[in-house]
């Protein structure tokens, strides 16, 4: 590898890295706590469809 090409690739790496860092602290500031309740019935309304149990067999 040439010299130039050395340094493209450690400023991409470097670039990477950072915005992995920024991306990973924001989640951590924002996002981690963050909860999701489902609601089955109102899912089932939704699609149309009939509401299901996980590991029932019909």
């Amino acid at each position: 590898m040439r010299l130039p090409d050395k340094r493209l690739l450690r400023h991409l790496i470097i670039a990477v890295l950072v915005k992995l860092v920024l991306l990973t602290g924001l989640w951590w500031a924002f996002v981690r706590d963050a909860r999701v309740e489902v609601d089955t019935t109102a899912v089932a309304r939704h699609l149309g469809g009939p509401l299901g149990t996980t590991g029932e067999k019909q």
